[in-house]
């Protein structure tokens, strides 16, 4: 209960913690208490930690959507995680000239995994369907995976 309520929290907060790059200066260089940040590309701080945080607040509502997740698809979910992952990532690259251009080039192999992992679970269904008279509610129950906690569902991918 303590957990949910915090998650819910979390949630409920994340257009505050959007907003948190208001806070950053408007100044190439920013002076923090982890080393000093310099926006190279995009010409300010501000204007990073905006395109930053327009790609890790969807990244952690994702997250906390996976872990969560009781429903029988929910591995779909690792295909929009590992996109804002890549995006965050190319974020704060200064390398990076065009963002959000060839992301799909590199989700590829991770869907070509996890579409038909998907559709086989779900034809699996249907078939146990066929043969049995489970309602699909009753079928989505025998699917769904129930850890105790949030250890044991993070254990359970690795």
């Amino acid at each position: 209960m303590l957990i949910g309520s915090i998650v819910a929290s979390f949630v409920a907060a994340t257009p505050f913690l959007f907003y948190l790059y208001e806070y950053v200066p408007d100044t190439t260089n920013w002076d923090t208490i982890f080393g000093t940040y310099v926006s190279m590309e995009y010409g300010s701080a501000n204007v990073a930690m905006w395109v930053f945080a327009m790609k890790v607040i969807p990244l952690l509502l994702s997250l906390i959507w996976f872990f969560t997740c009781r429903h029988w698809w929910y591995h779909a979910l690792l295909v929009p995680i590992a996109m804002f992952s890549f995006q965050c990532i190319s974020a704060l690259n200064n390398d990076t000239r065009y963002m959000d251009e060839f992301d799909i080039v590199w989700l590829l192999p991770l869907m070509a995994i996890i579409f038909p992992s998907i559709y086989l679970i779900r034809a699996k269904m249907f078939n146990k369907i066929n043969d049995a008279d489970k309602t699909m509610e009753e079928l989505e129950e025998e699917f769904m995976i129930k850890p105790k906690g949030i250890w044991d569902k993070v254990k359970q991918y690795f």
